[in-house]
């Protein structure tokens, strides 16, 4: 009986030493299971940091801290503005700003037009031997345009790297600027607006505007940027302007304010008969000086074929011919007729087309006319002077 009651307890015994023994090895279990998820969380979250930071660029895995070293002192200073030559203190902010955009509408890459916060950096700023400078070298300054009619706007541009240009739905002024060999990196635009008159008063509206093209590509590869205006433009007076930009098309960044611009402007007129005013300009300028009148297109030829033919003609010629002709004839050929002619051609036909004349006498006439258009100077036309 002693043995059985024995033989009882210790199974009972073991039997609770095997449960004990079990918990802490299912315990153990867990443990392991939580160290390597944790272990692989923690791996993937390095990786995942890591990576991010390698695609941010410079970031190193800080995406939403600012280093100190980037912290900006003048930021956190008024300027001590000198109020007395109209300088405004400026905004202040110990940390360059990072929340200015706090509790506004962000920009987030989008063209907002109700307004919106951009928390984005300006970024890369060129050196001063570097900055952008552009200027519109087709249509000339001035120049009549047949309405209607396809032409090209052609822009030359220096220190531009031209040819980035990002999508402008989703990443509007979304990055900062960025220079490749020192100049900024982006591409140019070409606005056309009708402004009415050659010398308005009144700014244009911003929103309107007859043409807008951005040029996404780098023209010549030195600088030649090209626009084409399809069908070209109604009759009217416009402003042809650019607008060059960052690739992200913010303005372009520049690193002093006493600059030159880094866009150009021109006026232009749309009208009937355009297209030919340069050639028109120069065949002018050329017959001018040609036939040196004194007194331009309109009033040299009126007042030189009114005043200079029948002067010249019945004064020039008849003393010319009369007593050159004669003295010519006793005294022996050209030397008289060049004293003759020389005295009374100079005087009539310096004052209309003496080279016309010229051309048609001998001797003292030639001579005499050589010396009347010494008197004639070129009167340009008004349009020769628009700037």
């Amino acid at each position: 009986m002693h043995s059985t009651r024995f033989f009882s307890t210790l199974c009972v015994v073991l039997a609770t030493l095997s449960v004990v023994s079990a918990v802490p090895q299912r315990n153990g279990g867990n443990n392991n299971n939580n160290n390597n998820q944790n272990q692989n969380q923690n791996q993937n979250q390095n990786q995942n940091q890591n990576q991010n930071g390698n695609n941010n660029g410079g970031n190193a895995g800080a995406e939403a801290t600012l280093l100190a070293a980037n912290i900006q002192e003048a930021s956190n200073s008024d300027g001590d503005p000198d109020t007395a030559a109209g300088q405004s203190p400026s905004d202040t902010d110990a940390a360059n700003f990072i929340n200015f955009c706090s509790g506004k509408t962000i920009t987030n890459g989008a063209q907002v037009t109700g307004g919106s916060c951009n928390g984005i950096v300006m970024g890369d700023i060129p050196s001063q031997n570097n900055m952008v400078s552009a200027m519109i070298v087709n249509p000339p300054f001035g120049e009549t345009i047949e309405p209607d009619t396809t032409f090209t706007i052609d822009v030359q541009t220096t220190n531009l790297v031209a040819g980035s240009f990002t999508n402008p739905d989703n990443t509007y002024y979304a990055a900062p600027q960025q220079l490749q060999g020192g100049s900024v990196v982006g591409h140019c635009h070409v606005t056309v607006q009708d402004i009415g008159s050659l010398n308005p008063t009144t700014p244009p509206e911003a929103e309107v505007f007859a043409f807008f093209k951005g040029i996404d590509d780098d023209g010549n590869g030195n600088g030649l940027l090209s626009a084409t205006v399809d069908g070209g433009l109604a009759a009217g007076t416009y402003r042809i302007c650019t607008m060059n930009s960052a690739q992200n098309h913010q303005p372009v960044l520049m690193p002093v304010a006493q600059r030159g611009a880094q866009d150009d402007c021109i006026r232009v007129t749309v009208a009937a008969g355009g297209g030919n005013n340069n050639n028109n300009n120069n065949n002018n300028n050329n017959n001018n000086q040609n036939n040196n009148n004194a007194q331009g297109d309109a009033q040299g030829n009126a007042q030189g074929n009114a005043q200079g033919n029948a002067q010249g003609n019945a004064q020039g010629n008849a003393q010319g011919n009369a007593q050159g002709n004669a003295q010519g004839n006793a005294q022996g050929g050209d030397q008289a007729n060049g004293q003759a002619n020389g005295q009374a051609t100079p005087q009539a036909n310096g004052q209309t087309t003496p080279q016309a004349n010229g051309q048609t006498q001998n001797g003292g006439f030639n001579r005499g006319n050589n010396r009347g258009q010494g008197r004639n100077r070129h009167r340009f036309q008004a349009r020769e002077f628009v700037v």
